[in-house]
């Protein structure tokens, strides 16, 4: 058994080397698909209306965090209906 890989050393780690190879190779091919499904489950639209909508949530939440009122009951009214425009699309 020695003597068979002392023989044959080079060529079993070319034949490993190739077949590492040809795998690595099958998955760039996974990975560009995985990424085809990705575009695909997240659109542009869909990622600006979510943005959209954590920032007027975080904008809600920093008024009722103050002490003003007047001011901040309009503008938090104004951020439910844009909420509610975003949620009705």
């Amino acid at each position: 058994m020695k003597e068979f890989l002392k023989k044959n050393f080079t060529i079993i780690v070319l034949v490993l080397a190739v077949l590492s190879f040809f795998k690595s190779c099958g998955d760039s091919r996974s990975l560009s698909k995985m990424s085809k499904q990705m575009e695909t489950l997240v659109t542009k639209e869909e990622m600006t209306k979510e943005l959209k909508r954590s920032g007027l949530e975080a904008e809600k939440r920093m008024i009722q965090a103050t002490d003003r009122k007047l001011l901040d009951l309009r503008r938090q009214t104004e951020i439910e209906e844009e909420l509610k425009k975003l949620d009705s699309k």
